[in-house]
Order: structure tokens, then C-alpha cells, then sequence
């Protein structure tokens, strides 16, 4: 099994967190690590994880085996209705800003899925 078999995620701290990345194993309960960039916090994960299973191991404990988030699952395309003054207004800014409106939107919600993210956590 590779250091990272598990799934992980990882999330930027705030600064009452301390700043920096988190790295989180859900299947390892407590399992994490960080660092000052989404690398640096990934590469303490790797440690983090052998650590993990080793002390689980010494304790007699099982190991979980990684859970799979299915990504065939997910094709990354669906259909959005939008009211046509919206869809004016998004392709105009796409135009503006020299991209197509497929990849205005997909920055736009990646861009509020972050700031909802990180507003939360503060």
C-alpha cells in the first residue's frame, strides 16, 4: 500500500488556524498534517499516514481500508437553465475577458465554492 492510498483532502487554514494547509484522511480518525503550502502539507501527509497505520498496528488495531469516491461517477457535465438576462450578462463578461462562457462559469464557481469554504472556517 503507498503512503497516500487514502483519500484525503485539503483545505487552507485560517489565521486563527494557524494559516497554512490541512491535510485530512476521513478513514484515519485524527490522521492529519500541515504545512505552509498545499506540497509541504501533502508531504507531511505521507509521514502522517505511516505513522498512523504503524501506531494503529503496535495496538493490534485493524486498518480501515480506503474508502472510494467513485469520480466515474461524475461526467463534469450537466445542463443550467439560467434566466436569459444572465445568461447575456455572463457572456458578455466572457467575451470581455477573452475566455469561452463554459470556463467563466466554472471560475466563477470554483471562485464562491472557495470563498464559501474559507468563510465558513474563519
Amino acid at each position: 500500500m503507498t503512503d497516500l492510498a487514502y483519500p484525503f483532502t485539503v483545505r487552507p487554514l485560517s489565521l486563527d488556524e494557524g494559516g497554512g494547509w490541512l491535510v485530512e484522511f476521513p478513514d484515519l480518525p485524527g490522521c492529519m498534517a500541515d504545512g505552509e503550502t498545499p506540497e509541504a502539507a501533502i508531504h507531511e501527509a505521507a509521514d502522517a499516514v505511516r505513522s498512523w497505520i504503524e501506531t494503529a498496528r503496535l495496538r493490534g488495531d485493524s486498518l480501515p481500508p480506503p474508502s472510494r469516491d467513485d469520480l466515474a461517477a461524475y461526467s463534469g457535465k450537466w445542463v443550467l437553465r439560467t434566466p436569459k438576462s444572465l445568461h447575456r450578462k455572463l457572456s458578455e463578461r466572457a467575451k470581455m475577458e477573452g475566455v469561452s462562457l463554459n470556463m467563466l462559469a466554472v471560475s466563477l464557481l470554483a471562485e464562491g465554492l472557495g470563498e464559501r469554504t474559507s468563510d465558513s472556517r474563519k
